[in-house]
């Protein structure tokens, strides 16, 4: 969720345990996620805002007690989740052979998201990540709303007549999608009679807008099942509910935003469609055995050419200088896309009416009553997603989705090699690395016989999301898991874990290199 932080470059050095940063105080852990507040940091709501919404972080100190591997086991296993697609599905052979995923808190409680379902009415696996910030209200609702509205707006026009048909005589619906859930990954009973009345309208519209035997283009469909989540999000939150709990969850949906990395595979055709700066990468094997990584999504950011010269054409020239400050929008936001996020597209107007209609605990809100500085002509925010096709490939071995929490930690092309070595079992051996650090003999011994003992070793993780994470986490400035390193970054407490590292999501989806070389 936040943008690479000097701390996080700091604690991938050598020296873990001896970094000087100024005296902290610590607010209790209770408290809604975000960062801590220090002597050194800004008080006022608009600078302390930039700190919650993907915001520098500065290091505190703190004594850690080391945890044992069984109990980094546990931290890290907690939330793993793996699934494998039976190899005859009753129609044909699936080119997916099944995936693993996982998910890392640091914000408490986490604010990132991820699903994965099989479409049922329609052919076809859907997978996303998504990376909230200000809270994780909006990216819980995508994580239950959006795979619905990309499925609806796959669905030919005979079976959304089927649908409406059912619902208006009161027959029971046919299901539209298996999902593969973590016990953890839970939907809001509470709100699913609101969420189903916003689909079955936006179904209702492409019924009208459909023609019979038309099959939709996959690539639009998730263009309009992204702008038209977001639609029902702002408008929900402007009409309200009467009841006052809904009333202020669509509220706190709306004024808290995510960003979004779907996938849809349907065969040897892979769709990916980004919002924000979760990342896509493929993970190729070439000729050799090696691993090699083709990244299928855009970051949208101020490091992206292309998108700032998009923002940048929205608004008028007299604008230039207040768009993007400080590689944020309007000096606040890091990604150039997200869901949500109306303080970023509503009128001020509009803004200062929903409050004003609003219940109490959203007059208690500051971020909710915060205008963003040079505030003229929005929106200045869109969730319409970037969409790339691929065509699989026999040596397109597996994907990775993740929030940038992971990318944050390590490089693309060292998440395929880590990948691909533990899907494959088989280690490239390169030479090793000490990244410029003066190192004795002695010490180059203890790196190679550490490295003959992990390779010789069979693998503690089977599933490769977690093994990704034991990486991402604790890796030394060798490339290697340094057990030490991994354990302090585990026992950190939940209000200062946030400091040192983002949330990290990881969905590993791996193909069968057969079925897809005879499609």
């Amino acid at each position: 969720m936040a943008a690479t932080s000097q701390v996080s470059r700091v604690i991938r050095g050598r020296r873990f345990g001896q970094i000087l940063v100024p005296a902290m105080t610590c607010q209790n852990s209770s408290r809604p996620p975000g960062p801590c507040i220090n002597a050194t940091q800004p008080h006022s709501f608009e600078q302390r805002w930039q700190h919650q919404v993907r915001g520098y972080r500065t290091s505190p100190v703190w004594h850690t007690h080391y945890l044992t591997p069984p109990q980094v086991n546990s931290i890290l296993k907690a939330n793993e989740y793996s699934f494998k697609v039976p190899e005859f599905d009753g129609k044909n052979l699936s080119s997916v052979m099944g995936f693993d995923s996982n998910q890392l808190p640091a914000n408490a409680p986490i604010e990132d998201r991820r699903s994965a379902a099989t479409c049922l009415q329609t052919r076809g696996m859907l997978y996303g990540v998504f990376d909230g910030h200000a809270g994780c209200a909006c990216a819980q609702a995508l994580t239950e709303r959006l795979f619905y509205y990309i499925a609806i707006s796959l669905l030919p026009h005979e079976t959304l007549m089927e649908l409406e048909d059912a619902v208006e005589n009161g027959r029971p619906l046919q299901p539209i999608l298996q999902w593969h859930k973590h016990p953890n990954d839970y939907f809001s009973k509470e709100a699913s009679q609101l969420y189903f009345s916003s689909l079955r309208t936006y179904w209702q519209e492409l019924l009208d807008l459909s023609v019979p035997g038309e099959q939709p283009d996959v690539a639009e469909a998730l263009v309009s099942a992204f702008k038209r989540l977001d639609n029902d999000i702002s408008l929900e939150a402007q009409v309200g509910d009467p009841n006052a709990f809904l009333h202020y969850l669509v509220l706190r949906v709306a004024f808290s935003g995510a960003t979004a990395c779907v996938a849809h595979i349907d065969g040897n055709e892979l769709h990916i469609a980004n919002t924000g700066d979760c990342r896509a990468v493929l993970g190729v094997q070439e000729p050799d055995g090696s691993f090699s990584a083709l990244t299928l999504t855009n970051d949208h950011n101020a490091q992206n050419e292309s998108e700032m010269k998009r923002v940048l054409s929205e608004h008028p020239l007299s604008e230039a200088k207040s768009v993007v400050k400080q590689d944020r929008l309007l000096g606040l936001l890091m990604p150039f896309r997200a869901f949500g996020d109306v303080k970023f597209k509503w009128s001020i107007e509009l803004q200062h009416r929903v409050l004003e209609s609003g219940p109490d605990q959203l007059h208690e809100n500051e971020h909710a009553k915060f205008i963003p500085p040079n505030y003229h002509t929005p929106p200045y925010l869109t969730a319409e997603p970037e969409v790339t096709r691929h065509h699989l490939r026999p040596q397109d071995r597996f994907l990775v989705l993740g929030s940038d929490g992971l990318w944050e930690t390590l490089h693309r092309q060292e998440v395929v090699r880590i990948v691909g070595e533990h899907l494959t079992g088989v280690h490239q051996q390169q030479p090793v690395s000490v990244g410029g650090y003066k190192v004795t003999l002695g010490q180059m011994q203890g790196l190679l016989q550490e490295r003959k003992a992990r390779i010789s070793s069979t693998f503690e993780d089977q599933n490769a999301a977690t093994h990704l994470i034991r990486h991402a986490v604790g890796n030394n400035e060798f490339g290697m898991v340094d057990h030490e390193r991994l354990s302090k970054m585990l026992s950190l407490p939940e209000e200062l874990a946030r400091m040192y590292r983002d949330d990290i999501t990881i969905i590993i989806v791996q193909f069968n290199p057969h079925v897809i070389g005879g499609q």
